[in-house]
């Protein structure tokens, strides 16, 4: 070493080879994921889908610029998850960070903001330092990004499903969703071919604006999507990759329940969203105080009971619910109307950490019934969404604006989880096995299908509310957004949910189950820190300063030591 440093042009071979390691660790880059919840690390299917890439995919991160430290880390993140996805994806992902519009005339900025809008990614409202001592200034976030493949271009709105009032915990579920949105979208964006969802009717399904959100944003911009009437067709076409009946109100006959039965005898998955009870608020309304709910005589009970579930004659209501307007008093001949959480409108949960509903906000309900789940051989049962601090009101279930009224009726509401959704997977047997009448078989031989009493493994979710997918009508704004409220604006996740289950019925499993990620937010104990204060001030002060001092001071007593000999 000594004979490497005498040599007069020793700094150009140590140059050379600072310039060979870096080389080297650009094209042989590593890194070991420490972390408990494996952040860092990419999950088998989004590989898979990364390296299978045929063509570019230009991804354009509209986090830049002055933000919010919250923002400022979710850009870090997506920085960080997007390089992985282009070293995963060997040239094909390339990505940059801008800001929105910036560098365009006033009029092409509408335009651009517009367009972003109008793909689904909206601005964010937020406070940020202009410089240091001039304070702060609100400025707009578009917390997503822009994905460009061969002339498609699609929008990902990174907080879409995140509640807009728990921004600390929001950001970091945002930041644990980062590698499932990017990579859901990119699979979205490559594919060729896409499902085809049906739309059931013929039993008083909606055919309104109130499905206008689930129709137009959430099955036709993503899948193929044709409307089916069930009288239409003698049996229900195969090539249907799953079925959505949402709210029917009139009741199954034994030849649609068959026809229904054999679609799933045939690996056909259906999404139920299901009320048993007529509970609405144009009832409450017209009555202007109570009404009773009562069944709505759907018919459907033995086949669902089949399957795995059975939904219940009943109303949950719950502390943890979503406002109304309602009258508090009168002031001078006129009503005093306040936005009170109202019980039969309950904002539901997860708590078994399922991909579909994980790391989402609420999901707002209206009129749920409850769901117990029966036994059924060979049939994987998951809760997907519950009410908590709940009380499940039985038929007769009478219909009140009033329906707390003293603090026993508070004490009711000692159920912690009502389930209201659950997902059945597995090999489900026919309700028609053993019982298939001559004129069920005559059927079946006309049109050349055998009767199947077993199908292969497949899946299905069932909804006990039929309002949960539905969307308030505004006479100003229009259809509004699913899960919006139309008196607070709020919007909840229920469009996410929608979504979410669909994905999981016909779309790529594996890309869905990274919704599992956790992070942890690992931060200070506030009550410990006030307690200890004084202590880690020392710590954090004195200490240092002491430790200056000793190893001054030794430096002092060696050195003297050295040259007093």
């Amino acid at each position: 070493m000594k004979q490497l440093l005498s040599k007069k042009y020793w700094w150009v071979l140590v140059l050379l080879v600072l310039v060979a390691v870096n080389w080297l660790a650009a094209l042989f880059h590593f890194r070991i994921d420490l972390t408990a919840e494996k952040r860092y690390t990419l999950a088998p299917a989004t590989k898979t889908l990364l390296k299978n890439l045929k063509e570019p995919v230009s991804i354009t991160v509209f986090l830049s610029g002055d933000m919010p430290a919250g923002f400022k880390k979710l850009a870090n993140s997506s920085a960080e998850m997007l390089q992985e996805f282009k070293e995963t994806g060997k040239g094909n992902i390339t990505y940059r960070f801008e800001k929105p519009a910036e560098g365009l005339t006033d009029s092409l900025k509408i335009q651009f903001i517009d367009s972003l809008q109008s793909m689904g990614l909206s601005p964010m409202n937020v406070k940020a330092q202009v410089k240091e001592g001039e304070g702060q200034e609100e400025r707009y976030v578009y917390p997503g990004a822009v994905i460009a493949y061969k002339g498609r271009i699609t929008a990902v709105d990174f907080l879409q499903g995140q509640s807009n009032v728990d921004g600390l915990n929001s950001l970091n579920n945002a930041e644990a969703l980062l590698e499932y949105k990017l990579a859901n979208t990119i699979q979205k964006i490559t594919q060729d071919s896409v499902p085809l969802i049906g739309y059931l009717l013929g039993n008083g399904q909606p055919f309104s604006y109130n499905v206008w959100d689930l129709i137009e944003r959430s099955l036709k911009k993503t899948y193929s999507f044709s409307f089916l009437p069930i009288d239409s067709v003698k049996a229900i076409p195969p090539f249907f990759n799953a079925l959505v009946i949402t709210k029917p109100t009139q009741a199954f006959t034994d030849a649609q329940k068959l026809k229904l039965d054999q679609y799933v005898m045939q690996g056909g998955k259906i999404l139920w969203m299901i009320d048993n009870l007529y509970a609405e608020m144009d009832s409450l309304q017209r009555s202007q105080n109570e009404f009773i709910a009562f069944d709505r005589g759907l018919n459907l009970q033995d086949l669902l009971f089949k399957y795995g579930v059975r939904i219940n004659q009943d109303l949950v209501q719950s502390i943890v619910s979503d406002k109304i307007p309602s009258v508090v008093g009168n002031m001078g001949g006129k009503p005093q109307i306040e936005l009170l959480p109202w019980p039969y409108f309950p904002l539901l949960t997860n708590s078994s950490n399922h991909p579909i509903a994980k790391n989402l906000d609420y999901v707002v309900s209206q009129f749920p019934n409850s769901i117990d789940t029966v036994q059924a051989v060979g049939i994987a049962k998951t809760i997907l969404l519950n009410a908590a601090e709940a009380r499940a009101l039985n038929t007769p279930a009478k219909v009140s604006w009033n329906s707390i009224q003293t603090e026993d009726d508070l004490k009711t509401f000692n159920k912690p989880n009502i389930p209201v959704a659950v997902l059945l997977e597995g090999s489900f047997t026919s309700l028609y096995n053993n019982r298939l009448t001559t004129a069920m078989k005559d059927e079946l031989n006309s049109i050349n299908t055998p009767f199947k009493a077993q199908s292969s493994a497949t899946k299905m979710i069932v909804i006990a509310d039929g309002d949960i997918a539905l969307n308030s009508v505004s006479q100003t704004d229009g259809p509004l957004q699913m899960g919006m409220n139309p008196y607070t604006k709020n919007k909840y996740a229920n469009s996410e949910f929608i979504a979410n289950c669909i994905e999981y019925l016909v779309g790529n499993s594996g890309i869905l189950e990274t919704r599992s990620k956790d992070f942890t937010l690992r931060l200070l104990d506030k009550k410990k820190l006030e307690a200890n204060k004084t202590i880690w001030q020392v710590i954090a002060i004195v200490v240092p300063l002491l430790l200056v001092i000793i190893l001054g001071a030794l430096y002092q007593w060696l050195r003297k030591r050295k040259y007093s000999k």
